[in-house]
């Protein structure tokens, strides 16, 4: 009993604050290290569960931020990304109506868009709500030459399905708000 209680006045106050460091996201895993370490160096098992249970909280933490984040359908981080998306897409069109004033035309593609912007321009053309792919740009399509149309493909990646999201209707460009992507595109 004695023993016990020699390991518990060994790891003193400080052992237990920086184990309760450990319960402080991402750094806390460095804390939680030292306070498992400690632990064993001392022979004191509380403190290493404090350790290891901060270290799990962790984990815990950033696992359910990612899970919310990107895996789950439906919650606020898609309805954010669908806001995004639709400000980004405003700029496209404002970035497409600016290369056509300057060229004489409108781009054949987005990548021709894309590299005719300035390096650290804030027109982003990869589509917001793609969050499973290696940053896939908006659907464009050169209708003629005195009108495009620009959507994104929404969450599931597909054309012409409900989650797509398209840009707000402007009068006076060349953009076709509400124009039917035919099947095959």
């Amino acid at each position: 009993m004695e023993n016990k209680q020699e390991n518990a006045k060994e790891a003193g106050c400080l052992g237990y604050v920086i184990g309760g460091m450990s319960f402080i996201p991402l750094i806390g895993v460095l804390f939680g290290t030292i306070a498992i370490i400690w632990g064993f160096a001392i022979k004191h098992t509380k403190l290493k569960i404090v350790g290891a249970c901060g270290i799990a909280f962790t984990v815990l933490l950033y696992s359910a931020l990612g899970y919310f984040g990107f895996v789950q359908e439906g919650g606020v981080y898609d309805e954010l990304r669908g806001e995004l998306t639709k400000t980004q897409l405003t700029s496209a069109v404002q970035a497409i109506e600016f290369y056509k004033v300057q060229n004489g035309h409108y781009p054949e593609s987005l990548e021709v868009l894309q590299k005719s912007l300035p390096e650290n321009s804030m027109v982003f053309l990869h589509d917001a709500t793609q969050v499973n792919t290696d940053g896939k740009l908006y659907y464009y399509k050169l209708i003629d030459e005195s009108s495009y149309h620009i959507r994104s493909y929404g969450r599931d990646g597909l054309i012409n399905t409900a989650d797509d999201i398209l840009p707000s209707p402007i009068k006076n460009v060349g953009l076709v708000a509400d124009y039917q992507v035919s099947n095959g595109l």
